[in-house]
């Protein structure tokens, strides 16, 4: 048995524990999310339990996540449900601080968690991985505060090995690019402004819709700065007056590629400098 066998058959045991009884499942429709929901529906099976899948109706998190959610969950056999939240009623998260992500992360599984209550649920999942221990996510202490149990992470399985077990098991979302929360694209201390994140998300819509498969669009103050994959950036220099015109158009002044490439989380890399 290799190594990631082992860590299949842990995942496997863990998933046999929690959908003992009736169980949550926070889900986002990314493949995190999809690994666990299609292992919990088929181990809840054995038991005759019911595993929810739900999904956050959020103002900073992609628009198109819901309905590709809901057919996702669907297709897995899990129900679903949508739990909607303003995080911006925080007046602390519109600020948008270093720990914005721990206490939007709060917010929305506090609400999941009364969620769980009021369905007679005690068991609830959520798709962090053994990769995200890596780096810099304030939610997950969140959602170790609260009880939320991680399966990946407890596996300890990478983003790469859960990659590979979506693929074997046919999920459709195992290619899906992440599609983290919208403040992701600004840096900490610029105040939120929905309609702004408006704007990126449908910019980053366009850029993807000619052939991009990860984009990020950052902004910082007038500048904004592209990232793609750096195996694209000669078709994204072919289409650059092109993505630049439609780009302006939607109210971005100045437009720059990032030559480091698309890497999830590089608003937080001067914070972690600071740090070593």
């Amino acid at each position: 048995m290799n190594f990631l066998e082992n860590k299949e058959k842990e995942l496997e045991r863990l998933m046999d524990e929690l959908t003992a009884q009736d169980c949550c499942v926070a889900f986002s429709g990314g493949v995190d999310s999809s690994l666990i929901l299609k292992m919990a529906v088929e181990s809840a099976r054995k038991h005759g339990t019911k595993v929810t899948a739900v999904t956050f109706d959020t103002v900073l998190h992609p628009a198109a996540d819901i309905d590709y959610a809901r057919k996702s969950a669907r297709a897995l056999g899990a129900e679903h449900q949508v739990i909607r939240v303003n995080e911006l009623e925080e007046p602390r998260i519109l600020e948008n601080p270093p720990d914005r992500c721990y206490l939007c992360k709060k917010m929305l599984f506090e609400k999941l968690l009364a969620f769980a209550r009021k369905s007679g649920v005690s068991a609830v999942m959520e798709g962090t991985n053994h990769d995200d221990e890596g780096q810099y996510r304030p939610g997950m202490k969140a959602v170790e505060e609260l009880g939320i149990r991680s399966p990946l992470r407890e596996a300890g399985i990478s983003k790469r090995e859960v990659r590979m077990l979506a693929e074997k098991m046919g999920i459709p979302a195992a290619d899906r690019p992440s599609a983290p929360c919208l403040a992701t694209r600004l840096p900490y201390g610029t105040r939120i402004d929905t309609e702004l994140l408006k704007k990126i998300d449908e910019g980053e819509t366009y850029v993807r819709e000619l052939g991009f498969r990860n984009v990020r669009l950052r902004l910082h103050d007038k500048i904004l700065r592209l990232e793609v994959d750096r195996k694209d950036f000669m078709k994204l220099i072919k289409e650059a007056h092109q993505i630049c015109s439609r780009l302006k158009e939607m109210g971005f002044s100045y437009i720059t590629l990032d030559l480091e490439g698309f890497r999830s989380g590089s608003m937080d890399e001067q914070k972690s400098r600071k740090n070593t």
